[in-house]
């Protein structure tokens, strides 16, 4: 299952992350996933929330540049060589990137790839659990 996960740039600064945080708790979306990577001046924020389509207009009237972008959230075992083997499983498509979320319920991989067709396949014929944007 595709799932749309919001990405967000916002500014290396105090109080940035804070308003965009406010600015979905103003709507009423809740995250349930993020990763946040920066460069001296950027930051590349990436959500999946239980509303993507609402977050990326609330953000973008917020004064926020954002898009949507399609990723597989995958469930995982929580035991060694679990990540490994989800990486053999997928050697035939380039991960772009890839972050974690765990719950008390789920561990699983957020995953951006080159062919998300390709990897949707592996994951299924392999008997992965996908998820939806609520992960649950």
């Amino acid at each position: 299952m595709i799932i749309k996960q919001v990405s967000v740039f916002i500014e290396n600064r105090a109080g940035r992350l804070e308003k965009v945080t406010q600015t979905l708790m103003d709507q009423n979306i809740n995250i349930t996933s993020l990763s946040l990577a920066d460069t001296s001046e950027y930051g590349m924020l990436r959500l999946i929330v239980s509303d993507p389509m609402e977050a990326k207009n609330a953000l973008k009237k917020a004064g926020f540049s954002t898009m949507l972008t399609d990723v597989i959230a995958v469930k995982i075992p929580d035991e060694v060589g679990a990540l490994h083997k989800l990486l053999v499983t997928l050697s035939n498509v380039n991960i772009e990137y890839m972050y974690a979320i765990s719950t008390t319920a789920n561990a699983a991989m957020i995953l951006k790839l080159s062919d998300n067709e390709i990897g949707l396949n592996a994951l299924k014929q392999s008997g992965y659990e996908l998820l939806d944007e609520s992960l649950a």
